[in-house]
């Protein structure tokens, strides 16, 4: 959820309406509070609540073109399409769609823009490209993913076909990448990193702790947000 100045956007939803709520209500808000919802790509555990949540609250759903053609029953859904490569403005927020590398039909994530103030989120992707350093790189916040542990990853209970798929390159970033990401974006106007989409089968607290510890003496507002706490409002 990112919000300026009373416009709120959502990036995906995974979850059912029931949980929508309840996991809106930690932040104050009810679903008719909402501005939008923004749908990286159309993997189940992205879109599942999309749809009915746009239908019962009316809300624009905006999504790129090929993300568009891998989702079924959304003809009654005000979905506003994109262009990947470029720009837009919502209610007075500028949006930049970065294309990513990611098993999906077209899959974008966003960094978003209001008086100055730039917030990035980047999750899915199975490698950093030179053009996602380049954009993340003037946030101001940035929730990112550090999706598994390699060790725990290659050793756990998954399919061998579905650990390649994770650590493939059109898969999810480890932790080492998204420590190496933060190493070479991170500066003095990165303010806040939230590390999120972490595997509760393939990644821990210790092993995250270990990963991240050198990177946090010099991004000291570092947090970690679990898949069932998540984490609240952070005032940039």
């Amino acid at each position: 959820m990112v919000s300026f100045n009373g416009v709120r956007l959502l990036v995906d939803c995974g979850f059912t309406l029931k949980q929508t709520r309840v996991r809106l209500a930690r932040l104050g808000l009810t679903p008719d509070d909402l501005s939008g919802i923004f749908v990286t790509h159309e993997h189940a555990d992205h879109i599942h609540g999309v749809a009915p949540l746009a239908r019962r609250h009316r809300l624009p759903v905006y999504m790129s073109h090929g993300t568009r053609r891998g989702l079924r029953d959304y003809a009654d859904v005000d979905v506003r399409l994109f262009n990947a490569h470029d720009e837009f403005v919502v209610d007075g927020v500028g949006v930049i769609p970065v294309p990513v590398p990611h098993d999906a039909r077209e899959p974008t994530q966003f960094v978003f823009e209001s008086a100055g103030v730039r917030v990035g989120v980047l999750t899915d992707l199975g490698h950093v490209t030179a053009h996602v350093s380049a954009v993340y790189r003037r946030c101001n916040a940035l929730l990112v993913e550090a999706n598994h542990d390699r060790d725990m990853l290659w050793s756990g209970t998954y399919p061998p076909a579905l650990k390649r798929r994770i650590a493939s390159d059109l898969g999810h970033l480890s932790n080492e990448q998204t420590v190496a990401l933060l190493e070479d974006i991170g500066s003095d106007d990165m303010r806040e990193v939230v590390v999120g989409h972490i595997s509760e089968q393939n990644n821990c607290a210790q092993r995250l702790g270990r990963a991240f510890e050198d990177l946090r003496r010099r991004l000291p507002r570092l947090r970690f947000a679990t898949q069932r706490d998540g984490f609240g409002w952070i005032d940039l």
